[in-house]
């Protein structure tokens, strides 16, 4: 298994990705190409005593900045070290790639390197949220801004598909993020995509309110990418806001001092199970190919975590079977109806 990683494009430069792909390759038995320019990786490397023969460097001069358009990377910039990497699974090269730098140019990288699935009209990034029984995938958190029912409709089809490989689960409970549980709540769109969604064969539970995602109510949980990335946005303040205070009320009174030895392994096992790291990156789901989308300012551990995922997903071939379900519930929508009687 070989993943190719964007080893340019995070917050923190390269030093992340060099280490967490050191640690993948040690650990989970793959081969990682570092692409990015060759004479800065090579040099960090050899700062971090980088000299395992399963890490390569390929090449790549440019780098698409935080800043940039997406757009620019399709434009101007098919020598940067995204566009390079995912060239390397398009050419067979790569079994996957990973990618902290701009989500934006990994989608567009995606987008016209690797193309949509056949019958796929919009690929959707899907995050790993943890719940009150284990963890939830949102999508889609980011890749659409509007969409229409047959979007939102796919989007199940593939969190589905993506699901059962996460979770070991031969049906996986889908739900569609609304302002209340009946079916006649929320806009036109979702009160469509309700419809569609009950007439399916997933395993559709209804509605689901903001207020229960964490519940572990669904394993899937499906919305437009506006209101998915408020909701990733809003969950992670919440999440470092949680940490921030209970730091201070432990830390502000003698009794918490005191009592901090007490809790401190629980407050740990909180804080991994909220920590984004330990999910590692988002998969874009609906391109040809396994496209992996991490943190700007993701650690060697968060990096560590997507190679591990995209792995996984390579292996279990999702973007295959993706395919698949997607022609066969086209298929299903073009049948005729019976006739009543």
């Amino acid at each position: 298994m070989k993943i190719a990683l964007d080893a340019m494009g995070g917050d923190h430069g390269p030093a992340p990705c060099i280490e967490g792909a050191l640690s993948a390759a040690q650990d989970l038995d793959v081969d990682v190409v570092l692409v990015g320019d060759e004479k800065v990786l090579a040099e960090e490397c050899r700062r971090l005593g980088c000299t395992d023969s399963r890490l390569s460097i390929r090449h790549a001069p440019q780098v698409v900045e935080m800043h940039e358009s997406p757009a620019t990377v399709a434009r101007k910039k098919r020598d940067s070290s995204i566009w390079i990497a995912t060239e390397l699974v398009k050419s067979g090269e790569a079994d996957a790639v990973v990618s902290p730098g701009n989500t934006g140019a990994s989608m567009v990288a995606s987008f016209f390197v690797l193309g949509l699935t056949k019958g796929v009209e919009r690929p959707a990034i899907a995050t790993s949220l943890p719940t009150l029984t284990g963890e939830a995938i949102l999508l889609d958190v980011g890749a659409n801004v509007d969409c229409s029912a047959q979007h939102l409709t796919q989007f199940a089809i593939m969190g589905n598909e993506y699901g059962k490989h996460l979770f070991r689960k031969p049906n996986p409970r889908v739900g569609l993020l609304s302002i209340g549980e009946e079916d006649s709540k929320g806009n036109e769109v979702t009160k469509e995509a309700f419809k569609i969604l009950k007439g399916s064969a997933l395993n559709f539970v209804g509605n689901v309110e903001g207020r229960d995602v964490y519940s572990g109510n669904a394993d899937v949980v499906v919305c437009d990418g506006f209101i998915g990335n408020v909701a990733l946005k809003i969950s992670e303040g919440v999440a470092e806001t949680i940490k921030k205070l209970l730091f201070k009320e432990i830390s502000g009174s003698l009794l918490g001092r005191l009592a901090y030895p007490l809790i401190a392994s629980p407050l740990k096992n909180l804080k991994r199970r909220i920590d984004y790291a330990e999910f590692g990156g988002a998969p874009l789901l609906g391109v040809n190919g396994i496209t992996m989308i991490c943190h700007g300012r993701s650690s060697a551990k968060a990096i560590k975590n997507a190679i591990r995922r995209a792995k996984g997903l390579a292996e279990s071939r999702v973007d295959e079977l993706i395919q698949r379900d997607i022609e066969e519930s086209l298929a299903q929508s073009r049948l005729p109806e019976e006739p009543s009687t």
